[in-house]
């Protein structure tokens, strides 16, 4: 059996679009021979007072236009605009610590989908912990990865997003070819099949 080929996603929990694109990225592992590799990605973002207005209107269409683009899927994903800047390290931290348990799907849907609920503060190592623990994993352990080795596991993952210039996200990487956004997916999709790593149907419905 091959081994299946390493597809990056560079991803952050307060961009809806990093949101829209998780689970499709995933996906692609029943339809193609690719493990994704889930990478997280500081994205940073200036605050309102700190942005001009043409970009305070495309902060406005952004969230708009995700919530299009989830309506037209017919996803039930409730999408609000933050009410401030979130530095995420906490839940990324938490992602890193979810993936060590074989987690980072259960744990990052849920992620995304409390926090544009603003029902999850991303940024507060105490309630990524208190999560962590209704999550079914030990916030204890957590808290000791995210003083320890989280952080070296968090800079590395920093690193190399700047060796993969990475500047938003979501960014899918096959191959050292980057796909940028959640409506990249299909393209990416091309892109493998292109490669060759389709998997026969049987496989696919096993």
């Amino acid at each position: 059996m091959t081994t299946p080929e390493e597809l990056k996603m560079y991803s952050d929990y307060k961009s809806p679009f990093a949101w829209l694109a998780f689970d499709p990225a995933f996906a692609l592992e029943e339809k193609f021979a690719v493990k994704v590799k889930w990478k997280p990605f500081q994205l940073r973002i200036k605050g309102s007072g700190q942005r001009s207005v043409y970009s305070e209107y495309k902060v406005k269409y952004s969230y708009l236009d995700a919530r299009r683009s989830a309506n037209e899927r017919g996803d039930k994903k409730i999408i609000r605009g933050p009410l401030k800047i979130f530095d995420t390290a906490p839940a990324l931290i938490g992602g890193l610590f979810a993936e060590k348990h074989g987690k980072i799907v259960e744990y990052s849907r849920r992620v995304f989908e409390l926090f544009f609920k603003r029902e999850l503060a991303v940024d507060e190592v105490e309630a990524i912990t208190k999560f962590i623990d209704e999550f079914g994993l030990s916030g204890a352990d957590y808290r000791a990865y995210f003083n320890g080795d989280g952080q070296r596991d968090y800079e590395n993952a920093q690193q190399e997003a700047s060796t993969d210039q990475i500047f938003g996200v979501p960014i899918c990487i096959f191959r050292g070819e980057q796909f940028w956004g959640n409506d990249r997916i299909p393209m990416l999709e091309r892109r493998l099949e292109q490669a060759g790593l389709s998997r026969s149907p049987a496989k696919q419905s096993a």
